[in-house]
């Protein structure tokens, strides 16, 4: 086990993915991790997670808690905040996903808690900064603002959540960093928008528009047909994509000439009359970057 934030205790009030994401990280890394959570809905069956996630996958959520001490109280309770503020008290970093509203409400806001825990550091997840961190959104429309929604399908994974999740886990490095050098804590908002409009910068930068190197352009780096599936190239370096325009029967391997449409045309036909078999045993004995896929 990494045992870089061995000992740093870490209390998490988050639910849903990114929070949960984020501590299920610092478990990784040697952190002690406690999480309070709500109690469940009414009806519930006895010892029911008061967290969404264990009702949307539970598969997803026994993951993400796995080695986490879990706790429950209703913070709008006096014995809830009791409960709180016990755990508070043995806590290095205080992982939130609440709006900053609604910690208010609960008596948690960064003043108040830094007044009475001045070596408490706390990392919150918004969904996004600033003044817009009391709007309503999710991953799928932090990506669309960002242009990562194609089409009328839905992207392959959560992006904005599992992005979030690692700068969560980074703010709680970088806050243990100013504790040891300060001895004070410190607050850091990690907002699921940003963690988008981080993972969109390729797109931004148009290294992925249609037509760019890694957007289509280049015929080593696409995903084509394959005789029983199809297969995704990435022979973007000029060796590579020598090895593979021999392959092909290209004339030709120059850099320009791996954009033309005749490239793409050779390439396509070669690949369609292989194999996922064949392709991988190629892409071993000639050092070709693939992965075939059903």
């Amino acid at each position: 086990m990494d045992k870089t934030l061995k000992g740093v205790r870490i209390l998490s009030l988050a639910l849903n993915l990114p929070g949960p994401a984020a501590l299920m990280r610092c478990r990784a890394m040697g952190a002690v991790c406690t999480k309070l959570e709500p109690p469940a809905a009414a009806g519930a069956p006895s010892g029911a997670s008061g967290d969404p996630m264990a009702l949307y996958n539970r598969t997803a959520y026994d993951a993400m808690h796995d080695g986490v001490r879990l706790l429950r109280a209703d913070l709008k309770s006096a014995k809830g905040q009791q409960a709180l503020h016990r755990a508070l008290a043995k806590t290095d970093v205080l992982l939130t996903s609440f709006r900053p509203s609604a910690l208010t409400k609960l008596g948690l806001p960064w003043k108040v808690l830094h007044r009475q825990y001045p070596k408490l550091s706390v990392v919150q997840i918004v969904g996004a900064s600033g003044e817009r961190a009391e709007e309503p959104g999710h991953d799928l429309t932090y990506l669309a603002e960002n242009d990562l929604v194609t089409g009328l399908d839905l992207p392959a994974t959560l992006y904005a959540d599992m992005g979030g999740s690692l700068m969560a886990s980074e703010a709680v490095l970088k806050a243990r960093l100013q504790c040891l050098g300060s001895g004070k804590g410190m607050l850091l908002e990690v907002a699921l928008s940003d963690a988008a409009a981080y993972l969109a910068l390729p797109r931004s930068w148009s290294l992925t528009r249609e037509g760019a190197a890694v957007g289509g352009g280049h015929a080593g780096y696409r995903v084509y047909a394959c005789k029983d599936g199809r297969v995704a190239l990435a022979a973007l370096e000029p060796h590579f994509a020598r090895s593979l325009a021999n392959l092909a029967g290209l004339e030709q391997s120059t850099m320009a000439a791996m954009f033309t449409p005749q490239a793409q045309t050779m390439i396509s036909q070669f690949v369609a009359r292989k194999t996922r078999k064949q392709l991988d045993a190629l892409a071993v004995k000639h050092d070709i970057p693939l992965h075939t896929l059903r």
